[in-house]
């Protein structure tokens, strides 16, 4: 198995924050050079789920994880590889500590890894700033499982 993990943290809640998770999993929210995510089904584990990243051709995944307000995976079988992607939200004071992490496991994952890792992680940065983002925009009166 090979892995990459990004950790940030907001001042925006853990509700603020699995609300923007959520939402985004869902295709209610976005942003420039978001995957796009359409389900197909509710969003809970087990419902499949079509993603588009930008520029590149739509792949099923599957919820394979859900503890409300603070886990949330996916997986991806891409060949002989199951790609996980997976967010762990932990409040952190006033606000939220997030880690989004990727494991690649699988028949070659340990060779395949290290180059196809950091390409699919590459954006994991930009695209946790943007997730704050929504956070600090999320309803106020929005409860987490909506």
């Amino acid at each position: 198995m090979w892995t990459t993990e990004h950790t940030a943290e907001t001042v925006s809640p853990p509700s603020a924050v699995w609300w923007a998770l959520r939402a985004l999993h869902e295709g209610r929210i976005g942003y420039e050079g978001a995957d796009e995510y359409v389900l197909h089904g509710p969003f809970e584990v087990g419902t499949r789920m079509s993603v588009t990243p930008a520029g590149q051709e739509t792949f099923d995944s599957t919820i394979v994880e859900l503890v409300e307000g603070s886990a949330y995976a996916d997986e991806t079988v891409y060949g002989d590889l199951v790609l996980r992607f997976r967010h762990l939200l932990v409040p952190a004071g006033a606000g939220t500590r997030v880690t989004h992490r990727l494991e690649i496991d699988g028949a070659g994952a340990d060779d395949v890894g290290p180059e196809l890792g950091p390409q699919i992680a590459g954006d994991f940065p930009e695209a946790m700033r943007r997730l704050f983002e929504a956070a600090e925009g999320a309803p106020h009166d929005q409860p987490t499982d909506a």
